[in-house]
C-alpha cells in the first residue's frame, strides 16, 4: 500500500491509497495533457467491490486497475458494481467496456438520461450539440474547426450503452457504510455525489475538486442555466455536515465546506469579470471569453487548445446565463447568434 500523496501533481502517482478503512484510492491514467488522471474508489460491499467511477476505456487505465485491485487481493471479477458521478468518458466508459466482458451493475445518476440517449440517436455526430451551440455563442471559427476535425467520426454506442439502473436521491448499503445518493447537477445535468455521513467521506466526483473548477455548459443536451444550478449544488452539499472531500481529480482534503466557499467566491468573481466584458463592449459570449484569463496560468482563449477553447466559451456563455436570471444582463438571440446587453 502506498502512502497517500497530498502535494500538487502527486496525487497522479500509480498506486494503491487507502483513504479511510475498506476504502482505497487508485488513480487511473487519461490520454490527454490536460487531466492526467481520475480517481476511482474500491469499497467492499458483501457480494463484492464496488467502484464509484471508472476510468476511460483505454489499456493502460485497464492495466493499472487490475494491478490496483490484486494488490488488494482482488481482481476484476470480484467488481460487482460500478456507482458512477456522472457520464463523462473518464468516469463511465470503463465501466460499460468491462460490464459487456464481465457482467459487472451499472448505476448512474437519472439526470444523465436525455444525454445519453441524444448521444445514442441513429447518425449522430460527436459533438453535434456542442458545436451548434458553439455557433450561437459567436464561436464560429471554433465551431467549424471542430466540425472539420470531427467530419469522419462516428459516436461509438457501446462507450455510450445504457445503464443498468438510474439513481435518485436514496441511500445505498455498501457493507457497513450508508451512502446516501445527493444530486448535484451543474458539471452534468446527471451529476450526483455520494456522502457516506457516519464515515465523514464525500465521493464528490467533479463536483467539488480541490484545486481546478469543474466545466460548466458543455454537454449535450443543456440545462438553461448551468451555473446557477451548479451554485444551488454547492449550497446543497454546503448545508450538509462536512466530510473529508474524496475528488475525481486531485488529492484528498480535509473539508468539503472549505472548498466550496472558495468556489462560490470564484464565480461570483468570474460574475463580475464576465460583466465588466459585456459592458466594456463584448457583445456574445465569445467576446467576453476573449476578454478573460483562463487557467492559473492566466492563458487567454486563443493560446488555449480547441477544446479547451470551446469549455472556456461554454462557461462563458454559462455565467451570461446567470447574469440574464439575476437581471444584470438582457439578451435575445438573432440569426442563430445569442447577444447581451448590460
Amino acid at each position: 500500500m502506498t502512502q497517500e500523496s497530498t502535494g500538487r501533481g502527486e496525487w497522479t502517482r500509480p498506486g494503491v491509497y487507502e483513504v479511510a478503512p475498506d476504502v482505497h484510492r487508485i488513480p487511473l491514467p487519461l490520454p490527454n495533457d490536460g487531466l492526467r488522471a481520475v480517481n476511482v474508489y474500491v469499497l467492499r460491499g458483501d457480494e463484492g467491490l464496488v467502484l464509484i467511477d471508472s476510468g476511460w476505456a483505454i489499456p493502460e487505465a485497464r492495466d493499472t486497475l487490475v494491478a490496483g485491485l490484486d494488490e488488494l487481493g482482488c481482481a476484476l471479477t470480484d467488481v460487482k458494481r460500478f456507482l458512477i458521478t456522472h457520464v463523462h468518458r473518464d468516469h463511465y466508459q470503463q465501466a460499460v467496456t468491462l460490464r459487456q466482458e464481465l457482467g459487472m451493475h451499472v448505476s448512474l445518476g437519472r439526470g444523465e438520461r436525455d444525454s445519453l440517449e441524444t448521444l445514442r440517436e441513429p447518425g449522430r455526430r460527436p459533438l453535434q450539440q456542442q458545436i451548434d451551440d458553439l455557433r450561437r455563442m459567436g464561436a464560429s471559427k471554433q465551431a467549424d474547426f471542430v466540425e472539420d476535425h470531427l467530419k469522419e467520426a462516428k459516436v461509438d454506442e457501446l462507450e455510450w450503452a445504457l445503464p443498468d439502473d438510474w439513481l435518485t436521491e436514496n441511500v445505498l448499503p455498501v457493507g457497513e457504510r450508508s451512502l446516501e445518493v445527493v444530486e448535484t447537477p451543474g458539471h452534468t445535468r446527471g451529476h450526483v455525489v455520494f456522502h457516506d455521513l457516519a464515515g465523514s467521506l464525500l465521493f464528490a466526483g467533479d463536483h467539488v475538486l480541490p484545486t481546478i473548477t469543474p466545466s460548466i455548459g458543455f454537454e449535450p443536451v443543456l440545462s438553461p442555466d448551468p451555473l446557477g444550478d451548479f451554485l444551488a449544488s454547492l449550497a446543497k452539499v454546503r448545508s450538509r455536515p462536512d466530510a473529508r472531500l474524496l475528488p475525481a481529480h486531485g488529492a484528498v482534503t480535509d473539508s468539503v465546506h472549505a472548498r466550496v466557499d472558495e468556489l462560490v467566491a470564484h464565480h461570483g468573481a468570474r460574475l463580475d469579470e464576465v460583466e465588466k466584458a459585456i459592458r466594456a463592449g463584448g457583445v456574445t459570449a465569445f467576446d467576453a471569453a476573449s476578454q478573460l484569463r483562463w487557467t492559473r496560468r492566466q492563458t487567454k482563449v486563443e493560446e488555449l487548445d480547441p477544446f479547451n477553447q470551446m469549455l472556456a466559451i461554454a462557461e462563458t456563455a454559462a455565467h451570461l446565463e446567470l447574469l440574464v436570471a439575476q437581471g444584470r444582463l438582457t439578451a435575445d438571440t438573432s440569426d442563430g447568434v445569442r447577444r447581451y446587453v448590460a
